[in-house]
């Protein structure tokens, strides 16, 4: 990586998210106890679908991944978040920081195709129940993963390549608490309004625009169930109400962070929290407490190893 970046840059400073030991104290068992809650939660979903077989269905299986995603995406930050609390000198290395944004950025597009797999998913299930079993059959299940990770690198890479090769010659402060292509582009020894508005199109408008698809989608499974059957009505809204409170916990913090970035560095900071602490342990929560089939799934597992 030196030998393609000439930069005189070796390290860059991170933003520090308090000041007084009481607040540090506070962070720091906040976000210890939330990342906990991520790994124990979203394991215990993947252990869940892995061990019943009841749960071997697409809909479990794109969860699963979605909840190994989740776990992956806090990982990229959380940890570092937590470890820096106490630290006086908030630095990064150039190596690090360029890593940090690549895994960023490929969980993120995974995980927007694996919840537009998701919807694909429940409006083939409500909408056409016959030939849902031809349709969603393992091995689109298997074909719609394999492309979410495709695109997720795609996403991410389109974006790296240009990143690594600017220079980087002061100053160094990202102000913010992790990397991310639109700060670190600023920092560059170049007029980088070009590279600026492709990392805004990329992440931000395919955000915006995934977003406002995905809620079409919900809406028209919604109003074709109503076309069929209004005393279906409630119980598809029901059904759907898990994925579509899924989509607007993601999308919103990134379509904040990145079609409309950095109002202030208060927003800009409560936005990120959202997207890496409190959405991943959100997702395993809605999923297990308001879905019929894992909550008789979790029974099962109780009875069956304890």
């Amino acid at each position: 990586m030196d030998q393609v970046n000439d930069s005189v840059v070796t390290e860059f400073v991170l933003l520090g998210l308090a000041k007084s030991l009481e607040m540090k104290i506070f962070l720091f068992l906040f976000f210890s106890l939330f990342y906990i809650g991520i790994i124990v939660g979203n394991f215990f979903v993947v252990f869940t679908v892995y061990f019943d077989p009841h749960l071997h269905s697409p809909m479990y299986i794109l969860l699963a991944n979605l909840s190994l995603i989740d776990l992956g995406l806090s990982s990229t930050t959380v940890p570092r978040m937590i470890s820096d609390l106490f630290t006086d000198c908030k630095v990064i290395s150039f190596h690090s920081c360029m890593t940090q944004m690549f895994f960023i950025h490929v969980m993120g597009g995974v995980e927007m195709v694996l919840l537009i797999a998701m919807a694909y998913d429940r409006y083939t299930a409500i909408c056409k129940p016959l030939h849902y079993q031809t349709i969603m059959n393992f091995k689109m299940c298997m074909l719609l993963v394999v492309a979410a990770w495709v695109i997720g690198m795609i996403h991410a890479l389109s974006q790296f390549i240009f990143v690594i090769n600017l220079p980087f010659c002061g100053p160094s402060d990202v102000g913010s608490f992790y990397c991310d292509f639109p700060r670190v582009i600023k920092l560059a020894c170049m007029d980088s309004y070009r590279l600026e508005f492709v990392v805004t199109a990329n992440s931000g408008f395919i955000s915006l625009g995934t977003f406002f698809f995905l809620s079409a989608s919900y809406i028209f499974i919604l109003v074709t169930v109503r076309q069929h059957s209004s005393s279906d009505l409630s119980k598809a809204f029901f059904t759907l109400s898990a994925h579509i409170s899924v989509v607007v916990m993601f999308f919103t913090p990134c379509i904040f962070l990145y079609v409309w970035p950095f109002p202030t560095k208060s927003l800009d900071t409560f936005f990120a929290i959202v997207d890496f602490v409190v959405t991943p342990i959100l997702n395993p929560a809605i999923y297990t407490l308001r879905n019929k089939d894992m909550k008789s799934a979790i029974r099962r597992l109780s009875f069956r190893f304890l």
